[in-house]
């Protein structure tokens, strides 16, 4: 590491200014504090000194979301090969030839086998959002001579989490491309926003290429929508209210088809517990999320339906289908894009839980609400802050009155 550190401060003239290279100075930047500790520290009393700075706070996170990266790359891999136990067929993907001819078995009882066809299938889209996010973030830092923001060491693995096992990665570059500029740039950079950067990515592929965001992962000798997560959430009410070969453990656990991330509500508690413990995760907001999805599910159920089987998913159902719980954990809770105060937080998550909802049971078209819910109440953080603000600005202004009087 001396060497590196040795390497970086023979060639970092070249990247100040006047240098030859003063406008890569963002890239640069970006290298060695990403390496090493920066060596600039503030000096007068009037800062504050936290011992959580920004990169430590997305640091936390990308651990918290190790659990849920474990489960993409083994549940990809499990459903691949469980298609093919079942007597279907995979997709002719350049992954599953790769994966063919490592000698791996084709079993989803082999876990090395499930996890290494999965990482096919989950490290190039990795690798395509954080060189076209990387790209855009370096680009806009250079032209407004700031350093490069830690925001996208988050983003840049949300994105990933979000999307189907085969989405075609120039769908993943121009859907990264627009989330980093359109959802964060354009506004200032990370801090600025209002909306959640990966979500505007996701929802921008969902709406601009649905049949590739929505369609079926993998071809199986089943009808195409017996593996459908949409069909799953609608057929809960049918019958004994259980979905066909899928009992609530395996959607607890994430052994069911859909976006590599989102899949296993386990991974996410377990993130949600590593983010509470450090307090970077905000419980306001989470409790709100449950409050409001099972208030309104409960509600729902007790008005019933005979033409809308959505009216009858029980709550338990709704929290490990879809990307709910992931949502709940990472996406809700997003530091920048939810509300700020306390109350406001309570308010919010709830508000996100009664929409999940109300788009899942409404909207046949679109069973899954979670990102929209988010997104949606991302616009309205700032006024329930102000709301909250103003009331509490109008208790003490009646409060200093009566005490004057």
């Amino acid at each position: 590491m001396k060497v590196l550190r040795t390497l970086l401060d023979r060639v970092e003239p070249h990247f100040k200014k006047g240098g030859r290279l003063e406008a890569l100075h963002a890239l640069y930047d970006a290298s060695d504090t990403f390496l090493y500790t920066p060596a600039s520290t503030t000096q007068a009393s009037t800062h504050v000194r936290d011992g959580l700075d920004q990169k430590r706070m997305m640091m936390v996170v990308v651990i918290a979301l190790g659990p849920a990266i474990a489960m993409a790359l083994y549940n990809t891999g499990y459903q691949a090969h469980l298609v093919v136990e079942d007597g279907g067929r995979l997709l002719s993907t350049w992954q599953t030839s790769a994966y063919l001819w490592t000698g791996l078995p084709v079993s989803s009882g082999s876990v090395v086998g499930c996890l290494v066809h999965g990482a096919l299938y989950f490290l190039p889209v990795t690798l395509v959002t954080y060189a076209t996010g990387g790209l855009f973030e370096v680009l806009f830092a250079a032209v407004r001579k700031h350093e490069v923001n830690e925001g996208f060491l988050v983003t840049g693995i949300l994105i990933p989490l979000t999307l189907p096992a085969t989405v075609p990665l120039w769908q993943v570059a121009l859907g990264t491309a627009f989330g980093v500029v359109i959802g964060k740039e354009i506004f200032g950079g990370t801090g600025m926003n209002f909306l959640n950067p990966a979500l505007v990515a996701r929802a921008f592929l969902f709406f601009a290429y649905p049949a590739q965001l929505s369609g079926q992962i993998w071809v199986a000798a089943v009808p195409a929508d017996g593996r459908s997560g949409a069909t799953w959430l609608a057929s809960l009410a049918e019958g004994t209210g259980h979905l066909p070969g899928l009992t609530w453990w395996d959607a607890f656990v994430g052994l069911i088809p859909g976006s590599m991330g989102e899949t296993s509500a386990l991974a996410a508690l377990i993130g949600a517990g590593l983010l509470l413990l450090t307090r970077i995760g905000s419980w306001q907001t989470m409790l709100g999320v449950v409050l409001g999805t099972a208030a309104t599910a409960y509600g729902l159920n007790a008005l019933g339906s005979s033409t809308n089987p959505m009216m009858n998913v029980p709550f338990h159902w709704h929290a490990v289908l879809g990307g709910w719980a992931f949502g709940l954990v990472f996406m809700a809770t997003d530091p920048v894009s939810s509300a700020f105060t306390a109350t406001g937080k309570h308010v919010y998550g709830f508000l996100i839980g009664v929409l999940c909802v109300l788009i899942r049971v409404v909207n046949p078209a679109y069973p899954e609400g979670m990102m929209l819910a988010i997104l949606f109440m991302n616009m309205f953080a700032p006024l329930i802050d102000h709301a909250v603000i103003a009331a509490n600005t109008r208790r003490r202004d009646a409060r200093h009155a009566r005490t004057q009087a």
